[in-house]
């Protein structure tokens, strides 16, 4: 099955998703908790109350999972598209509303991650067995995390403990060898609370090519294995007082096809530390100090010999203070950032620092509600650069909510970006730095219809984002060179009744170059997410449906990627005790697909395992 949808398929699939708007599940007895999210906002606030484009990523739909990928998980929520070159721990990226992939700025635990050289996350060496809740927020957010967060910003929640001692353990083994083998304490009281988890994951892998013919490559297995380590304690010593650290730690070996004979691989390892110390110092102020540190290390070789290496070291020292006015909360904060890249090519500048000052507001009037934000980032290398954010909401109805926001981001250069050693490669040419570039810069406008009632909630939100100074890397020489206007609407459902749950997406976007009319590569016009569940006793039985359409594999749209589809299922039997028997099967139809020209994507895959969870 093949889909290549074009304009006269936008309206069938927007028919159908009205049609499920337009017959809900049916009427919950009770009002449903909105999720607390932090992100949006840096503060703590219910997500109905938001005037940001959010999801949630619970700790039950992460072991639904399965052997997916985090980089899979994520691709399945609004928004969001994935590429890879290959299968698991190969070279991945995502897409948030058509950004770059550098333009998403990923946090673990309020702490910044991801590489200065290529200035990219590596999303792959990140296991989901480590990871307790994760929050998406769609759209420019530099106002409150400053540089990067064009896109959007993923923040990352490792597990946290609670209650009576208690251990966890989970097993699996699937298709090409897959294991995945994980375990942990937690537990904690009013004064105490601990959490500590490892993992190990493996698997044979496929070839990374396509074409196993190609007798200019290696295309054998590529294999994976990646081990993890987390952990958390928090002490409060009295009420309002909280001392906390918490940590992640991945390593992981990938391999990759590489020319005859050869057997190149990739060993990296994601690191993040992160210490805070949250003070309540009056009932209307309460105070935040958190230092952190985050690493990305990267040895590439060929057959045992290091050809290349990074390091990244990223600190990070922060104060935030919210406080409680008598109209809405008051967001004052003020950060240090130090990145610093080391490795075997020496760099005429290796490392910068950034102090940032915050300030930001929100609160409600009646049915109003607003939000401002600003931040001023003096950069080393750059100097000052002022983003901000201003966001407005009225509630129509108890029921209805409509909502609209501007905000500026940037991006500033990666160190390749900049001071990259001139190399030559033979036939493919010399390339090297430019320290004349500038920051890319991003201003966006949306607007938002919400409606939420019992168990059935949807949304639609449309989007403009124009992109300036945009950095061509595939010159010889990095410029900035594009603009590019980044604008869609995503139609969003999700309802449950009874014992049936279930959700659609539809997401309406272009992603275009403002110089030349082209797509940006790799980037859909059309998907289509649809997921269905069905709860009875102890069993649960559920199905995912992606439909996407096609894609260019280049930015002169020459090699045309075409659209695919593919059908998850997984089911998960309660047993007694807290063990629980779990299956996944993905790419149920064995679809032939592309998500990067030439490289090779899993087809149906089946993947079994044994958890054990106390409650």
């Amino acid at each position: 099955m093949s889909i290549r949808p074009t304009a006269t398929h936008r309206p069938a699939a927007l028919a159908l998703a009205l049609a499920v708007l337009g017959q809900p599940l049916a009427q919950a007895a009770e009002e449903s908790l909105s999720p607390v999210v932090v992100t949006a906002t840096r503060q703590p606030m219910r997500a109905n109350e938001l005037l940001s484009d959010v999801t949630v990523i619970e700790r039950a739909e992460i072991e639904r999972a399965g052997q997916s990928t985090l980089e899979e998980l994520l691709a399945r929520q609004p928004g969001i598209e994935y590429t890879a070159n290959g299968g698991a721990g190969t070279n991945s990226s995502l897409f948030i509303r058509g950004a770059n992939s550098n333009h998403t700025l990923l946090l673990i635990d309020g702490q910044r991650v991801g590489s200065v050289s290529s200035g990219i996350a590596d999303f792959s060496r990140l296991p989901l067995s480590q990871i307790e809740r994760i929050e998406i927020v769609r759209g420019p957010a530099s106002s409150l995390y400053g540089a990067d967060a064009i896109g959007g910003v993923i923040q990352i929640f490792t597990r946290r403990g609670e209650g009576p001692m208690r251990f966890n353990a989970s097993a699996g083994y699937g298709t090409h060898g897959t294991t995945d083998v994980s375990a942990g304490v937690s537990g904690g009281t009013e004064q105490l609370s601990y959490n500590l988890q490892a993992a190990h994951f493996e698997t044979r892998g496929i070839s990374s090519l396509r074409n196993p013919g190609n007798a200019n490559y290696n295309a054998d297995r590529d294999r994976f294995r990646n081990q993890s380590a987390s952990g958390q304690i928090a002490l409060r010593p009295a009420p309002g007082h909280e001392i906390g650290l918490s940590f992640l730690s991945t390593q992981g070996l990938s391999h990759y096809d590489g020319g005859p004979g050869s057997d190149p691989s990739n060993d990296q390892s994601v690191g993040s530390i992160s210490l805070y110390s949250r003070n309540r110092l009056s009932e209307d102020w309460t105070s935040t100090l958190r230092l952190g540190r985050s690493t990305d290390d990267a040895t590439n070789r060929t057959d045992g010999i290091a050809d290349s290496v990074y390091h990244t070291d990223q600190d990070q020292i922060s104060w935030q203070n919210d406080i409680r006015l008598p109209l809405g909360r008051a967001l004052i904060a003020a950060e240090y950032l130090r990145q610093q890249l080391a490795g075997s090519s020496e760099l005429p500048v290796d490392s910068r620092n950034i102090r940032s000052l915050l300030a930001g507001w929100n609160g409600a009037l009646g049915k109003h509600r607003l939000q401002f934000n600003v931040r001023r980032d003096d950069n080393s290398q750059f100097g000052g650069k002022t983003t901000g954010q201003a966001g407005y909401g009225y509630q129509l109805t108890p029921a209805w909510r409509v909502h609209a926001s501007y905000g500026t981001a940037f991006k500033a250069p990666t160190f390749n970006n900049l001071y990259f050693p001139l190399t030559c490669y033979g036939q493919w040419g010399c390339f090297g730095g430019n320290p004349d570039l500038k920051p890319e810069t991003a201003r966006n406008a949306e607007a938002g219809l919400a409606w939420e009632q019992g168990s059935r909630r949807a949304s639609l939100v449309h989007f403009r984002n124009r992109v300036s100074n945009l950095i061509d890397a595939t010159l010889p020489i990095p410029m900035n060179v594009s603009q590019a206007t980044l604008s869609g609407t995503t139609l969003s459902y999700a309802a449950s009744a009874g014992a049936f749950s279930g959700g659609l997406t539809l997401d309406l976007m272009r992603a275009r170059d403002d110089l030349t009319g082209r797509r940006l590569p790799r980037r859909a016009d059309e998907q289509l997410k649809a997921h269905l569940a069905y709860a009875r006793g102890p069993l649960t039985v559920g199905g995912e449906l992606k439909l996407v359409g096609e894609r260019f594999d280049n930015a002169a749209n020459t090699r045309l990627l075409g659209g695919y589809g593919l059908l998850d299922l997984y089911a998960d039997y309660r047993l007694a005790a807290g063990w629980a028997l779990f299956a996944r099967a993905n790419n149920l139809f064995d679809k032939e697909y592309e998500l990067a020209r030439d490289y090779g994507t899993p087809g149906r895959t089946l993947f079994v395992g044994l958890r054990y969870q106390p409650k």
